[in-house]
């Protein structure tokens, strides 16, 4: 069973039984519960909603899919095509559209798809919103429009020009600066979206850019998530042809992971403490990451007299701490910028205007920049548990027997020791605890995980 659904949309893998995988019915009836859920909260007619879908096998199919769905409910469609995440985004308001529908699965395999869901802002929907289409979803409560009253629909070819416009004209980007650098780059944009997009972006910054896996055509060439084990490629071909830097993104263009010029990974986490440390010395002000996110940011703001708060784990969480904190500067530790100044959503485009102006500007190399932050290592584990365990029951005996050193239960239980810290969040799906660490070694940061499990252990 690969069909998922939840608050945040629907995604699954392609073909296969109705309500098991993401076939062209489940397409079809999520889009009319997200629709007819439009229809109902705004209570006006001729609604107009965004769509756009990155490179991936089935994009096109799972577009038409949606788009007639839209039709026949009578709102009218606006169809980007090949697309960005953060472009729809951008591009909900830019269009005054009700909402929107981005069609992606992001760092997800190529059998994968899914739909994401917008609001008039260009923001994910709320988990409050997103029940109840699920809701919708599961009643199958829809009214489609009579023959007359059919929506509209047609395509724009302008969307990359708009969102990166937007981003030359951010005062924080310095396009000169970066210009008079001559920087070469080398780009991996796994066969998706980022190929179409970032490079006009690089071009309008006089950036040279050699490009890898750069043709939209949904064949991705390692597995999509920009993680180290999966870019052997772009490290050697940084070296080869004596590039800057590497720049990496998935298939939606949402996450930014860099290389150095040595062919090194700049480190994912490490993409939001370099554009925080960019901005907070210009604008003293908040950082703000998600629970699971490096302290490294969090000392980078203490650094430049400015304020650090974590948020629960998801990008929705993220984007409301941040409007209640007005924060300069967010986002998550696996490469996803969010830059309120331009929008609230992840976005790889801007992350890579101002880290190259940060860079410029700092005048060192890519690794020399690397080393002037504090260095730490994550650890990743999980403890499988019998059904019969009560999960919440077990992080209240965990908080308990750690009572005197710094806890946060915003999300699971995080435990911050004066050198290291450990998070532990239980599964929605499985009797599971997610154990995340981080210390000054990857030694350390295993052991600190492997103590943990045999402490959860002594005490069940």
């Amino acid at each position: 069973m690969s069909l998922i659904k939840s608050i945040s949309g629907i995604r699954g893998t392609i073909g296969g039984k109705v309500n098991d995988n993401l076939t062209p019915l489940d397409v079809v009836k999520f889009a009319s519960a997200f629709g007819t859920w439009l229809q109902n909260n705004k209570n006006k007619k001729n609604l107009t909603l965004v769509i756009g879908r990155d490179a991936r096998i089935s994009g096109q199919m799972v577009s038409s899919l949606v788009a007639s769905t839209l039709q026949g409910l009578g709102i009218n469609v606006v169809d980007l095509g090949l697309s960005t995440t953060p472009t729809v985004e951008i591009m909900v308001p830019e269009l005054k559209a009700d909402g929107g529908i981005i069609l992606t699965a992001s760092h997800n395999p190529k059998q994968w798809n899914a739909l994401k869901l917008l609001n008039d802002k260009g923001e994910f929907i709320s988990g409050e919103n997103g029940a109840e289409v699920l809701a919708l979803a599961e009643n199958e409560d829809f009214d489609y429009a009579e023959v007359d009253d059919l929506g509209k629909y047609e395509t724009r070819d302008d969307a990359f020009d708009i969102h990166i416009k937007q981003i030359l004209d951010l005062p924080t980007v310095d396009v000169e600066a970066i210009k008079a650098k001559k920087f070469k780059v080398v780009l991996d944009a796994v066969n998706s979206t980022g190929g179409i997009s970032i490079p006009p972006l690089l071009e309008k910054l006089g950036v040279e850019v050699i490009k890898l896996y750069c043709e939209p055509n949904g064949q991705f060439p390692h597995n999509p998530e920009p993680l180290k084990e999966h870019l052997g490629d772009i490290c050697e071909l940084v070296i080869k042809e004596k590039a800057d830097m590497g720049i990496v993104v998935d298939p939606d263009v949402d996450r930014l992971a860099l290389v150095d010029e040595k062919g090194e990974m700049f480190g994912e986490e490490y993409t939001l403490v370099a554009v925080a440390d960019y901005l907070l010395k210009d604008k003293k002000g908040v950082a703000i990451s998600n629970l699971s996110s490096s302290r490294a940011l969090r000392d980078v703001a203490k650094n430049l007299d400015s304020e650090y708060f974590a948020s629960a784990v998801g990008e929705v969480n993220v984007v409301t701490l941040m409007k209640e904190k007005n924060a300069v500067i967010g986002g998550e530790g696996n490469g996803g910028i969010i830059y309120p100044e331009l929008h609230y959503g992840r976005d790889s485009l801007v992350g890579v205007a101002l880290f190259l102006t940060h860079l410029a500007k700092e005048n060192k190399t890519v690794s020399e920049l690397r080393a002037t932050y504090p260095s730490y290592f994550m650890g990743k584990k999980k403890i499988e548990l019998t059904p019969d365990i009560d999960v919440d029951a077990l992080l209240i005996k965990v908080q308990e027997e750690y009572k005197n050193e710094e806890i946060s239960t915003v999300d699971g239980v995080k435990i911050d020791f004066p050198e290291n810290w450990v998070h532990l969040r239980k599964s929605n799906t499985e009797p599971i605890i997610r154990i995340y660490t981080e210390a000054f070694s990857q030694e350390e940061a295993d052991k600190l995980g492997d103590d943990m499990i045999a402490k959860i252990r002594s005490l069940i």
